[in-house]
């Protein structure tokens, strides 16, 4: 019989089982609101912690189709049919069905840290989805903001725990699972980056904010191990199965003895 499974991840580090389609949107929502509660307890009063979202318009092959009409129906006068005229039906062309794309409004949430006197935006934390890691709108929309924060005074702290999809451009990075950089706007096009593997802790790292305050350190672990609690994942992922998108054989390997050794397997 199976043992009685802990509340706690069984891996040291991010749960590759979280990636899952079915789970990551509700993780991505809990560790918005997770880092942003965090983060705050760390924070003088002269900051605040403000939650944001940026909207577009995606379809499943990510085309953008947005203010375009269905139909124009535009009916010259002298094809118009009147009353007493009798239009040939013989010669109309029958429709086919078709198929248009399924447009839907893609709503995706990141940090700002604020300055409360002076408003203006001290530091933008992301965490990426897989959107933001393939071709697409996603992408695209995510780059724009990337390219405007790095063309700023505000800082950028980018977290991509998604083993799947291409990883973001930077210069001099290494392959890795997971990544976390952080660019301050003093010292670019210079910028930390963070890189580490499923089998490693989360590193903490620092949150920049203006040069005369202390800047507080964020437990990046201790918050998505909050976030596995509070959200019973160990209830709601399936370790018996091999975790999506699949991990090497070696890692493969390697989490299974792990999950084995903790009873998530049997």
């Amino acid at each position: 019989m199976q043992q009685e499974l802990t509340m706690r991840s069984p891996f040291p580090g991010v749960d590759p089982y979280l990636e899952a389609p079915e789970l990551w949107s509700e993780v991505h929502s809990r560790l918005i609101v997770a880092i942003a509660d965090t983060l705050t307890e760390h924070l003088t009063e002269k900051y605040r912690v403000a939650i944001e979202k940026r909207t577009y318009f995606s379809s499943e092959d990510d085309s953008l189709l947005v203010g375009i009409p269905d139909v124009s129906v535009i009916a010259r006068r002298g094809d118009e049919i009147l009353p007493g005229r009798t239009a040939n039906l013989a010669t109309l062309t029958e429709p086919i069905s078709v198929t248009l794309p399924n447009v839907q409004e893609v709503q995706e949430r990141y940090l700002e840290v604020r300055e409360i006197a002076s408003g203006a935006v001290i530091t933008a934390i992301e965490i990426l989805s897989p959107k933001n890691k393939r071709p697409g709108e996603g992408r695209n929309a995510y780059e724009r903001k990337r390219y405007q924060i790095l063309a700023s005074l505000t800082h950028l702290v980018e977290i991509d725990w998604l083993r799947g999809g291409q990883p973001l451009p930077m210069l001099g990075s290494q392959p890795s699972h997971y990544r976390m950089l952080i660019s301050r706007s003093d010292r670019r096009p210079t910028a930390q980056l963070y890189a580490f593997s499923v089998r490693q802790p989360i590193p903490s790292i620092v949150i920049p904010l203006t040069a005369t305050d202390e800047e507080p350190m964020l437990p990046l672990q201790a918050v998505l191990q909050t976030v596995y609690e509070r959200g019973r994942y160990q209830l709601a992922v399936d370790y018996s199965q091999p975790a999506t998108p699949p991990l090497s054989s070696e890692d493969a390997a390697w989490a299974e003895a792990l999950l084995y050794a903790q009873g998530f397997r049997i």
